[in-house]
C-alpha cells in the first residue's frame, strides 16, 4: 500500500480526470496524501494548452521528480519528448488511458517506467472518484472534438469525438446527487457536439437531466460555437428548467471572420453575436462567457479592432484572455508569428476593455435579490452562485451547500457582494 499524491490543472475534465485518478487509487488498495512531503509516488495531471501552463507543469514535473512521478493528462499524449526532457524517469499516463492507472502505479513504485498513452476502451462515466468539491459533481460527458483548430493542441491529446451514452450520465448524476452534490457540471472538450457519433445532441440530454427529480443545480460548460445553428433553439429551450443555470461558454476567439477561418473554427462572428442575442432576449439575466486569443500569426490591426468592437457590441460578462503562443505540432505553429512585444500591447487593450465591460454589467446587479447556492471555498470566502451563474460573496457566515436569499449591494470586476436576507 503506497501512499500518492494527485494534484491537477487546466479545464474541468482535467480535474475530473484527477477525481477519478483518485477513486481508482483508493479502488486499488494504495492511500491518498494532502502533499508531495508525505507521498511514496506523485501524479500530476496535466494541462498543455499554451505556453504559460505548459511552462508551469514543466516547473511541476521537475518539482515533483524527486520521489517515483507519474505524468498523466494532456502534455504526455501532445509532448511525450518534453516530459522526457525534464524527467526522463517519469512515467506517463494519457487523458483517455485512465483504465491503466492501477498498472502504471504498480510498475512505477516497483522502479519501471511506464508508458500508457494509447486510448482505452474504459468510459470515464461510472469510475469511482474523490471529488475535489463535496458539494460539485463533475461528469464529462464526452472525450475528444470534431475541430480542427490550427492553434489548439487538444485534438492532439484527446482525439476525435467519443460521446458517453445518456442513461450512464443520468446514472453518474444521480449518484452524485445521492452522494451529497447541490451542482453538477457537464464538461467535455467540446460539449457543443456532444452525441453527433450516437445520434442525439446536447438539448436532448440536458433536458433529461433536469428531469431527475431531486433538487440541485447543473452547469452547462463550454462549448464552441460552430455547431450551435445545429442545436441552438433547442438548448436556449432547455435552459427554461429552474435547474439549469443561466450560463453558456461559447469561445469566439476573434472578431474577425478572416482570422476565424485561419483558425479553423467553422463559425463566423454572426454565428457568436446571434447566440448571446437570442439568449439574453430570452433571459433577461443571462451570463455569457467566451474566449479571445490576441496576436494570432495572421491578426492584422484591422482584425484586432474588430475583436474590440465585438467585445463592445455583446458586452460578455466573462472573457479568458490568451495571449497567441505557438504550441508543438499545431497548424499555426509553421507560421510567421507576430512580434511578442505587439501581442502584449494588444492584449493589454483587450484587458483593459474586458475589465471596464466587467465593471458595469456587475454595476447592473445592485438591488438584485434571490436566491444563491454557496458551493466553492475561496481564499476571499465562500463563494456562492445566483441562477445567473454569478460569483457572490458575503459576510455572514455561511456554509458550503447551503442555500440563502441575497440581496445585491456592491460590485467589482470579478464578483457581486451581498447580504444574506432571509
Amino acid at each position: 500500500m503506497a501512499k500518492i499524491f494527485v494534484e491537477a490543472y487546466g479545464c474541468s475534465a482535467s480535474f475530473s480526470d484527477s477525481e477519478m485518478i483518485s477513486g481508482l487509487i483508493l479502488n486499488g488498495g494504495h492511500t491518498l496524501v494532502d502533499n508531495s512531503s508525505e507521498s511514496d509516488l506523485n501524479i500530476v495531471v496535466t494541462c498543455s494548452v499554451k505556453d504559460a501552463t505548459a511552462n508551469k507543469m514543466i516547473y511541476r514535473i521537475k518539482s515533483l521528480k524527486t520521489k517515483p512521478l507519474i505524468v498523466a493528462g494532456c502534455l504526455p499524449k501532445a509532448e511525450k519528448s518534453t516530459v522526457e526532457k525534464f524527467s526522463e524517469n517519469a512515467s506517463m499516463l494519457g487523458p483517455n488511458s485512465l483504465g491503466k492507472t492501477i498498472q502504471v502505479i504498480e510498475s512505477t513504485l516497483s522502479g519501471t517506467k511506464q508508458i500508457a498513452l494509447e486510448d482505452s476502451d474504459l468510459s470515464k462515466v461510472g469510475l469511482p472518484k474523490v471529488r475535489l468539491n463535496p458539494i460539485v459533481g463533475i461528469v464529462e460527458i464526452a472525450s475528444g472534438c470534431m475541430s480542427e483548430c490550427t492553434f489548439c493542441q487538444t485534438k492532439l491529446s484527446k482525439g476525435d469525438l467519443t460521446s458517453y451514452r445518456i442513461g450512464d450520465i443520468v446514472r453518474q448524476i444521480e449518484t452524485e446527487i445521492n452522494d451529497g452534490c447541490k451542482e453538477v457540471w457537464l464538461t467535455s472538450t467540446d460539449n457543443g457536439c456532444y452525441g453527433f457519433d450516437i445520434n442525439t445532441d446536447l438539448p436532448t440530454l440536458i433536458d433529461t437531466v433536469v428531469g431527475i427529480p431531486q433538487d440541485f443545480k447543473v452547469r452547462v460548460g463550454m462549448m464552441n460555437p460552430m455547431y450551435m445553428a445545429r442545436i441552438k433553439d433547442n438548448l436556449i429551450k432547455s435552459f427554461e428548467s429552474d435547474k439549469i443555470y443561466k450560463f453558456l461558454h461559447i469561445p469566439v476567439q476573434s472578431g474577425s471572420n478572416k482570422v476565424l477561418n485561419d483558425m479553423k473554427r467553422g463559425h463566423t462572428v454572426e454565428t457568436f453575436r446571434d447566440v448571446v442575442k437570442e439568449a439574453r432576449s430570452r433571459f433577461p439575466n443571462f451570463t455569457i462567457s467566451t474566449d479571445i486569443i490576441v496576436g494570432f500569426p495572421s491578426e492584422t490591426h484591422a482584425d484586432f479592432e474588430k475583436t474590440k468592437k465585438l467585445l463592445l457590441e455583446t458586452r460578455p460578462d466573462v472573457v479568458n484572455l490568451s495571449k497567441y503562443s505557438a504550441r508543438p505540432g499545431t497548424e499555426a505553429a509553421e507560421w510567421e508569428q507576430i512580434d511578442v512585444a505587439e501581442i502584449k500591447k494588444r492584449s493589454k487593450e483587450i484587458f483593459d476593455l474586458i475589465n471596464q465591460i466587467s465593471l458595469e454589467n456587475n454595476q447592473k446587479w445592485i438591488g438584485w435579490r434571490g436566491e444563491v447556492l454557496f458551493d466553492e471555498k475561496t481564499e476571499e470566502g465562500i463563494k456562492g452562485r445566483n441562477i445567473a451563474y454569478k460569483s457572490i460573496f458575503v459576510d455572514e457566515k455561511v456554509e458550503i451547500g447551503q442555500t440563502h436569499i441575497v440581496e445585491i449591494e456592491n460590485f467589482t470586476k470579478h464578483s457581486l457582494v451581498g447580504k444574506i436576507v432571509n
